[in-house]
């Protein structure tokens, strides 16, 4: 057995370890930081899950963005009783990290722009993504708008936190 680690291989514990480490801040923040929402009859919950889930989407790239919104958001959706919910979210929140990560990487132009587009194109998933999962589990095309507000506010306000600080922390961002 060889002691000494060939640079592929550390690359990929670096890989493994920043998408564990996502996972658990993603799920953390899901959980923990939350504000449920009896509205609607549907509910719904307000979290900043998705602010960890845009760090490692901008810093890490839309494989590590996915992975964190796929399994983080999911994992919360499988322990806190949200059952139903887990492979819708991790579909959705998964493409949501998956797009903002890959627009972070490959659209020119100010960083501080390109992100906001990435956040706003997230949105449009969460939305788009959200309200066809209730109409699956409702059974109704009325009551799944009732969560589109809180759907908004989750993103944005990920997007007014996550933007600014993107930028400060890219210089200081472990490489993988």
């Amino acid at each position: 057995m060889n002691s000494t680690y060939s640079p592929r291989e550390s690359t990929k514990i670096k890989a493994l370890s920043m998408h564990a480490l996502f996972i658990a801040l993603t799920f953390v923040a899901t959980m923990f930081i939350n504000i449920k929402l009896p509205i609607m009859g549907n509910g719904g919950l307000i979290h900043l899950g998705n602010v960890p889930l845009f760090i490692a989407a901008f810093l890490y790239g839309k494989k590590t963005g996915a992975i964190a919104g796929a399994f983080g958001m999911g994992l919360f959706d499988l322990i806190s009783g949200w059952t139903a919910w887990a492979p819708f979210t991790f579909i959705i929140v998964g493409a949501m990290g998956f797009l903002a990560g890959l627009i972070s990487e490959k659209a020119p132009g100010k960083r501080a722009l390109v992100n906001t587009l990435a956040v706003v194109a997230a949105l449009i998933v969460k939305i788009v993504g959200y309200y066809f999962a209730e109409v699956i589990l409702y059974h109704n095309w009325i009551v799944p708008l009732g969560s589109i507000p809180g759907n908004v506010m989750q993103v944005v306000i990920a997007g007014i936190i996550v933007v600014p600080l993107v930028g400060r922390l890219k210089n200081r961002a472990v490489q993988i």
